[in-house]
């Protein structure tokens, strides 16, 4: 049994392709090492540039690169050997190494893809830039999946499939597919209307009228739209759900709004008309409000229990805790100037009217 394997050692040693195999394996190892040093000096020097693609593909190269040397070396090893015993080669090794390459070059691609987003989206954070990220992620997905599309049709037609049959097979399975999962088209297309749309974006707060919906957007896929809410519990929404109902979006308002109804007593009824004006011209001069939008301050109505004075206005903030503040100061200086006209803010009450009592009937006590 040793002599056996020795013998066939020793014929493999004497084999006359086992040199040229042998410096095929060192030159693609010298290649690589290459490949490698090459690629480290240029990423140095890119990273000296303010330009973005080159960075980004040179980082995507490295990986996809060695696969596809080490591939065309086991090709040409493969090739070496069945020339040296007199066969050729089975007819799956070139349409393998072929889908093999192409492989490796959506690998490249979508590693570039994934790098440039994610440079692009770094540069602009760090130059305080407000980029939006919604459409950098959209178009990020979308050439992620062209890719992969077009490398499943490359690698279909290089291992002797028809791309016409195909097409044609997936048109009508597409359409059982269709029927099948509905739900899932329908959510895929309602993701691209938002996409394409914009009602909202990542990081604003949005709320529906029609559905339990309000929070602010964490996340926006094919398939559904994460929302965390206010009590921090995240909301997964359908995006076919998007597309039936009526959508919110508090972030994009341009003021916020204070509408109340201030009461005064109807012994004050004299002093309201100077309340009314003082509060307007206090609203008018006010730093947090914005004058040139709407702006009403009138007696309102005779409430059950009170003179109703009407403010609406707008505040300049939009951000919620400072409008609060805003509301509050606003407020407060509102019943300094009830105070002031001697006047006092109205509560509740009910006045109960006694008539005199019935003259007691004569020989009652």
């Amino acid at each position: 049994m040793n002599d056996s394997v020795i013998g066939r050692v020793a014929d493999l040693v004497a084999a006359s392709w086992l040199p040229q195999v042998l410096a095929v394996i060192l030159g693609i190892v010298a290649i690589n090492l290459g490949a490698w040093y090459l690629l480290r000096r240029l990423e140095r020097l890119a990273a000296r540039s303010a330009a973005l693609w080159d960075d980004a593909l040179i980082k995507a190269a490295r990986r996809p690169l060695t696969l596809i040397l080490w591939i065309a070396a086991t090709a040409f090893v493969a090739q070496i050997i069945a020339d040296h015993r007199g066969r050729a080669l089975p007819d799956f090794v070139a349409p393998a190494r072929n889908a093999v390459v192409i492989l490796a070059f959506a690998w490249f691609l979508l590693r570039l893809i994934g790098n440039a987003s994610r440079g692009f989206l770094q540069r602009a954070a760090a130059a305080g830039e407000d980029i939006d990220r919604t459409t950098v992620d959209a178009l990020t997905k979308l050439a992620r999946v062209s890719v992969v599309a077009v490398a499943v049709l490359v690698i279909a037609q290089n291992l002797g499939f028809s791309i016409a049959g195909l097409l044609a097979f997936g048109g009508l399975g597409g359409i059982a597919i269709g029927f099948a999962a509905k739900d899932m088209l329908a959510n895929f297309f309602g993701g691209l209307t938002i996409y394409l749309d914009r009602p909202f974006v990542v990081g604003e707060w949005i709320r529906s009228p029609d559905k339990d919906i309000e929070g602010t957007v964490e996340y926006i896929g094919w398939r559904h739209t994460r929302v965390r809410a206010f009590n921090k519990n995240p909301i997964y929404v359908p995006n076919a759900l998007f597309t039936t109902i009526v959508v919110e979006n508090p972030t994009r308002m341009t003021h916020r709004r204070i509408k109340e109804t201030i009461g005064v007593r109807y012994t004050d009824l004299d002093r309201l008309p100077m309340i009314v004006a003082d509060v307007k011209a206090m609203l008018q001069a006010h730093p947090e409000i914005d004058s040139d939008a709407t702006l009403i301050v009138n007696f309102n109505q005779f409430g059950p229990s009170s003179l109703d004075i009407f403010v609406y206005a707008f505040t300049r903030t939009i951000d919620w805790v400072h409008y609060h503040a805003a509301k509050q100061d606003v407020l407060l200086r509102i019943a300094d100037i009830i105070r002031c006209h001697g006047a006092e803010i109205a509560f509740p009450t009910r006045t109960l009217h006694i008539e005199n009592p019935i003259d007691a009937l004569p020989g009652e006590k």
